[in-house]
């Protein structure tokens, strides 16, 4: 098949909304060393619907705070602004993307996932002493581009669904036939329009090759932490299919067999909580 209709899905995908200026202000605001910590949480605050939301996840068990968080400056002083803007990012991305009308794909299931390789990356990072917040928010939006396209192009998402249900095939390789791109690739240019760092797009963007490297990367946390998660088959998909898994990245980890089982166990203790917290 051929990558006629690239214009028209790519066009499309510029419709997705925007996120919240408050969100791109803070993703700003993380890069500086005089960011103030009380205008944030000033102009947080009155976004009523996304500071609730961010709240809500704040008090789930994920995060394990004693007590009730009842305001954004009590969740920036209890969490960190580093985990209060992971949290105000999951909000913000959970209510800008248009629930989607198409055959095939499974919202909850899509959620579920994304929230598995996100607990899945998080836990990764930490034992890699990489940036788990990093971690946590790319695995979140690790297939990003796959939303993005049920909720603007479905027609064209649901062509590859099929493809891939008829040839028993990847996903990845339905994608590349039908759209003549994939779901990685397109995630990496939403996440970029939404001014997402280079480590977070590149992320998405690699997690299913991730590029040779002297350690391990981010791009190797996000690729073993999805296939960790559809291993676990959380999203209850009939066609589930473990991606391969690259053995060189998998080196690179050092993990071990009882780190790995952990991970595991961890992620389907917190999957639920934290999806119910995010109302996904």
């Amino acid at each position: 098949m051929t990558n006629a209709v690239t214009p028209m899905r790519l066009e499309k995908l510029r419709e997705l909304p925007s996120l919240p200026q408050v969100i791109v202000d803070l993703q700003a605001a993380m890069s500086r060393e005089d960011v103030s910590i009380d205008a944030i949480a000033e102009t947080v605050s009155l976004d009523q619907a996304l500071a609730a939301k961010a709240l809500r996840v704040a008090n789930c068990s994920f995060y394990g705070v004693p007590g009730r968080v009842v305001s954004i400056r009590q969740a920036i002083g209890m969490l960190g602004l580093r985990s209060v803007s992971t949290v105000l990012t999951i909000a913000a991305v959970s209510q800008s993307i248009p629930r989607p009308a198409c055959p095939g794909f499974a919202m909850e299931g899509y959620w579920r996932h994304s929230v598995a390789v996100a607990l899945c990356a998080r836990n990764i990072a930490r034992a890699l002493r990489l940036d788990a917040d990093v971690a946590f928010t790319a695995g979140l939006l690790h297939d990003l581009g796959r939303l993005a396209l049920a909720s603007q192009v479905p027609a064209s998402l649901g062509a590859a669904l099929r493809l891939r249900d008829e040839l028993d095939c990847p996903m990845l390789d339905a994608e590349r036939a039908t759209l003549g791109t994939d779901h990685a690739v397109l995630g990496s240019q939403v996440a970029a329009r939404w001014h997402f760092g280079p480590a977070i797009v590149d992320a998405i963007r690699l997690h299913h090759e991730p590029p040779a490297a002297p350690q391990a990367t981010m791009m190797d946390v996000i690729h073993i932490a999805d296939g960790m998660a559809h291993a676990l088959d959380l999203a209850g998909d009939p066609n589930e299919m473990v991606p391969p898994l690259d053995p060189t990245a998998w080196n690179r980890t050092g993990l071990t067999e009882g780190q790995m089982l952990l991970i595991l166990e961890g992620t389907e203790t917190e999957v639920d909580g934290l999806c119910e917290a995010l109302a996904v």
